[in-house]
């Protein structure tokens, strides 16, 4: 049964940063590709990155890119997301994702 669990968020004011963590188990890590999407209040999920497999690939949205950042470690089985100069605007539970299964996601908050 594919299990995430991401971690890491909190509340940061404008400019800050945050680094996100989503520790994967119940299946071949290495094999896949993952993404991150948020979801802000009173709107549908947002695809923000994605990664390939082997990490040599990365893809992000217009909004977060120069900004945001995604990484991963396979032999910890762990995808991270690095966010810099984050905005009131990149409030929103963040999840990562394998092909359409998410974790319960983490709050983050941009706000003085």
């Amino acid at each position: 049964e594919v299990h995430l669990v991401e971690s890491g968020g909190g509340l940061v004011q404008p400019g800050g940063s945050l680094r996100l963590s989503c520790a994967a188990s119940g299946f071949t890590f290495s094999n896949y590709g993952m993404s991150w999407v948020r979801q802000a209040p009173g709107k549908g999920l947002e695809w923000v990155s994605s990664i390939a497999n082997g990490g040599g690939i990365t893809t992000y949205a217009d909004s977060v890119k120069g900004r945001f950042t995604i990484s991963r470690d396979n032999a910890k089985n762990t995808l991270y997301l690095l966010m810099k100069s984050l905005k009131p605007e990149d409030t929103a539970v963040y999840y990562c994702e394998k092909a359409g299964t998410r974790g319960q996601g983490t709050q983050v908050t941009v706000s003085s």
